[in-house]
């Protein structure tokens, strides 16, 4: 059981890097096409938030149904497939949306959303669904919460600080986007090799 819970925090705080690391790699993917004006990272911020508040109701309901630290893992999985035109075909979407919308307001937005709205979406469903696999107890469900906000918020720290001060100093876009991912997928498949149900570690207890 212990075990299964620090893979959710680790879940949970790395989803909270992978998030803050997408919104600041995404501002430098926009510049060359859209350049770098407040109005850029206005609409990321803007899809980035919405995204969020989305996957949030999303994780809140779907945790609701059986909830595993395998389906939890799945989540993680699934928001790293999503992220992959941020790498792959990013320069091809970002050419298609230049040539379409003249309005760079507008063709800001629309990037973003075709590149970043399914993976933070995604993402977004990953904190409430940890915080109900950690529950043990309606007493303690407030500091469960406080928790999993704490490490995933660190972890958006982390990836604020580490991507914006370092790494693009070091690596190239793509170079970061594929590490990233491929951190999330070995997250995602400890999880998988960790995970059980609620009951399975109720017994284990």
């Amino acid at each position: 059981m212990a075990k299964q819970n620090m893979v959710i925090y680790l879940i949970a705080g790395w989803s909270g890097y992978f998030v803050m690391a997408l919104e600041l790699l995404g501002g430098r993917s926009l510049a060359p096409f859209f350049g770098t004006g407040i109005y850029v990272w206005g609409a990321i911020i803007t899809l980035f938030m919405l995204s969020l508040s989305i996957g949030y109701l999303l994780g809140g309901h779907f945790s609701a149904y059986r909830p595993t630290l395998r389906k939890l893992s799945t989540i993680l999985g699934l928001a790293t497939i999503a992220a992959i035109p941020c790498a792959a075909g990013s320069n091809f979407i970002l050419e298609q949306v230049f040539e379409a919308v003249s309005d760079p307001r507008y063709g800001a937005l629309l990037a973003s959303i075709l590149l970043f709205f399914l993976p933070i979406t995604i993402s977004g469903a990953i904190s409430p669904y940890a915080i109900r696999l950690l529950v043990d107890g309606l007493g303690s469900s407030g500091q469960v919460a406080g928790r999993v906000f704490f490490v995933s918020t660190f972890g958006s720290t982390a990836g604020t600080l580490l991507t914006s001060f370092y790494l693009v100093l070091i690596f190239e876009l793509d170079q970061l986007f594929y590490g990233m991912m491929a951190i999330s997928f070995a997250c995602s498949l400890i999880g998988l090799l960790t995970g059980g149900t609620l009951r399975e570690q109720a017994s284990e207890c």
